[in-house]
This record gives C-alpha cells, sequence and structure tokens, in this order.
C-alpha cells in the first residue's frame, strides 16, 4: 500500500463547502437536524437546505434539534471505504460538544473483527465548524504533502489546540436555549444591545469570554483577540456566518487590515447543525495560533 492510500473522513460540523471538500479531497458525512417535525440531512453543498432559508426559518419562530451520529451510521459510514480497501483517518466534531466523536470509537471497535486488515483512527479535534473545517484543511494538505496515516493522526493531535475559534452572536435567546448563557442574562443583555464574545476552550467546550455593546465592538473584539495570538506559519484564516454575510465581509476587511501575514481567507455558511444552537447572525473566526 502507498504511504497515503487512506482517505479523511469528517462531518459536516466543519461548515466546509462541497467545493472546498472536493478540493482537498475530504469525504464529509451530513449531520441530522430536525425543524418544524421534519428531518434533514446537513450536506456541504446545502442541497436539502439553504442555510439563509434556514436561517429565515429561525427568524420565524422555529426551534431546530440536532443529534449526533450514532454507532450504526459510523459502521455503514466506514464500511463503504473498508470494503473498497481503503484505511480511515476520521476527524470528528468536540467530544467537549457532541457525542459523535465515542461513537465513533465504539463503531471502530465493531468493524476491526469485520475488517481485520484494514486500519481506522478517529482523531477527537476538540474543534467545531470551520475551526473543525480549517484544521481538515491543512490536514489534507499535509496528505498530499505525503504524510502517512499515523503520521497525519499525530499531527492532528499535535495542532488541534492552535485552531483558535472566536464566535459572536447576535441573539443571546438561543445561547440561553442551550444553557451557555441564563435566562435573566439574555434579557438583560438583549435589552442593553450585549453582545457575547466566546470561544472554543482547550477541551472543545464553547465558552463566553467577555461582553461588548454593540454588534460591530463584539466583531472588532474577535480581531482584537487575532492580533494577540495569530501565528502565520499556516497562513489561511475562515470567517463562517449564519445569514449576515455582510459582517463576516466586514471582518475579512478588518483581518486583511490588522493582521500581518493572513495569505488567504475562506468565507463560508454555518450550516444548520451549528447553526441551531447559536441563530441567525452567529459570526464566527478561525486561525492558526499560538494557543487557543
Amino acid at each position: 500500500m502507498k504511504n497515503n492510500d487512506y482517505i479523511i473522513l469528517t462531518d459536516s460540523t466543519t461548515d466546509i463547502s462541497q467545493k472546498i471538500a472536493d478540493e482537498i479531497d475530504v469525504r464529509v458525512w451530513p449531520m441530522q437536524f430536525e425543524l418544524d417535525g421534519l428531518t434533514y440531512r446537513n450536506f456541504p453543498d446545502e442541497r436539502e437546505m439553504k442555510s439563509d432559508e434556514f436561517y429565515d426559518i429561525m427568524r420565524a419562530g422555529k426551534m431546530p434539534k440536532t443529534s449526533q451520529i450514532n454507532v450504526s451510521d459510523f459502521c455503514e459510514y466506514f464500511s463503504e471505504y473498508l470494503s473498497k480497501g481503503q484505511d480511515i483517518l476520521y476527524l470528528a466534531f468536540s467530544s467537549g460538544l457532541s457525542g459523535t466523536y465515542n461513537n465513533s470509537l465504539i463503531a471502530i471497535e465493531e468493524l476491526k473483527t469485520q475488517f481485520p486488515d484494514r486500519k481506522i483512527i478517529s482523531v477527537d479535534t476538540l474543534a467545531a465548524s470551520m475551526g473543525e473545517g480549517l484544521l481538515v484543511y491543512f490536514a489534507a494538505q499535509h496528505k498530499k504533502e505525503g504524510m502517512g496515516l499515523e503520521e497525519l493522526a499525530k499531527w492532528v493531535e499535535d495542532n488541534r489546540l492552535h485552531l483558535v475559534h472566536w464566535f459572536t452572536v447576535d441573539d443571546l435567546h438561543h445561547l440561553k436555549r442551550g444553557g451557555r448563557v441564563s435566562a435573566a442574562t439574555a434579557l438583560v443583555g438583549s435589552a442593553l444591545n450585549i453582545k457575547p464574545v466566546l470561544h472554543v476552550d482547550d477541551e472543545g467546550h464553547l465558552i463566553n469570554v467577555s461582553k461588548v455593546r454593540g454588534r460591530k465592538a463584539s466583531i472588532n473584539a474577535m480581531v482584537d483577540r487575532m492580533v494577540e495570538t495569530y501565528n502565520n506559519q499556516y497562513d489561511t484564516v475562515m470567517i463562517c456566518q449564519g445569514g449576515c454575510r455582510s459582517d463576516a465581509e466586514y471582518l475579512e476587511s478588518e483581518v486583511k487590515k490588522r493582521v500581518k501575514g493572513v495569505r488567504k481567507v475562506i468565507i463560508g455558511n454555518i450550516g444548520p447543525v451549528i447553526g441551531a444552537h447559536a441563530g441567525p447572525g452567529v459570526l464566527a473566526l478561525f486561525f492558526y495560533g499560538d494557543k487557543r
């Protein structure tokens, strides 16, 4: 077997587009979400529901639900590639936010007897949205350079805590639903136009770091944080938005203006699986930094 005769698999919480997935030769599992009694899959090409439509429905008051990938789904997902003689590196959504990673480990144990000659490694990215997506993006570049399966899995483990996440949201009530802020904080914050600046920590949990007044101030605060820790060893940056494209473009302009060494900025959509918990107006910035 060639050194790089394996495939990188991930899930749609990466929020990478089909175009990027094709470009870097990564397969993306479409996770499910439920809206108004119907179940949809979050494909990277948005074939079952466009992200803008999803956020319009949320603005109208509908509340979606999400679910993790279960063990039987993983067995089916992995078997498709194992049966073709391919080994697998699976890069999973943060275990601090979902049970998906643990389910992948159970599935791998079940598949070992069926495919004794194949290798499957699952790595907890401790990342979410395009933070996970950016880690997958860099990993795929190293695979193209010839890095083998075990070597790349170790690279991901060694580098995952350099993937820095900064988020802000437009409406605190969606974070209240998920238990991220209290009902009182959501009520007072909304009345005073308070916007949180959120972060994914070293355990892969979403935490509230600070609060500022006003949307533009919250966006500028994310760039302030980036200036403090950005490392241009990897000079591609990702920005993700949920129904607020103009804010994402403003964020892009501030990054290019204020952060030295950024070569490429990719703007994408925050899909329904992540967006269900953050709501319309969620905006996020992801980059490789000295630390999270």
